[in-house]
């Protein structure tokens, strides 16, 4: 069995439904289990217990959700010390708003979160160009789901992006079953 923790936090509901959506694409994956918790909720063993780690914010000033930082500061900072994340997959996705149709600073959230993973030794896995849905809310970070309009309207995230994040998240889970079956950081 492989198993994927799905790491979220979420004001407005947004990025916890792009979390669910990552839920329905883990478990459509054969021999797959996943794992859903607020940033706040994890412990050092729900990192070491999964094979492969999805982690999810809103996007706040161009960067993370303080709490998701929190959980990398606190819970994180303990297992890099002991090299337990080493080889695990890992992949990323985010929401919100933002003016003038650039994201509101997703990209420099993608970058900072990948930045304390690669430092965990974590294999990251990006979401192709040609994954369905990508020209509707794709990056090669991760998912985006745009919240927002220019004027800050929230509309909330649309069905493109979740089925977006329903398919990056069965190409983690794959990846993360083939090193897992290769036993190579074992």
């Amino acid at each position: 069995m492989t198993q994927i923790l799905v790491i979220y936090e979420s004001d407005y509901g947004n990025t916890e439904k792009m979390a669910h959506a990552a839920v329905e694409g883990i478990s459509s994956v054969p021999g797959a289990k996943a794992v859903l918790k607020k940033a706040e909720e994890i412990s050092a063993d729900d990192f070491v217990a999964s094979d492969g780690v999805i982690v999810g914010t809103p996007v706040h000033m161009g960067n993370m959700d303080w709490r998701v930082k929190k959980m990398i500061d606190t819970v994180c900072s303990g297992l890099w010390m002991q090299d337990k994340l080493n080889g695990k997959v890992v992949g990323i996705f985010a929401s919100g708003g933002g003016f003038g149709g650039a994201g509101g600073g997703v990209e420099l959230t993608f970058v900072s979160l990948l930045n304390n993973f690669a430092e965990l030794g974590m294999i990251f896995v990006p979401l192709p160009k040609m994954t369905e849905g990508y020209k509707k809310g794709g990056l090669h970070w991760g998912p985006y789901g745009r919240s927002a309009d220019e004027d800050m309207n929230n509309g909330g995230v649309n069905s493109e992006v979740l089925t977006l994040m329903q398919k990056h998240a069965m190409h983690i889970t794959r990846t993360a079953h083939a090193l897992k079956e290769q036993n190579i950081f074992t």
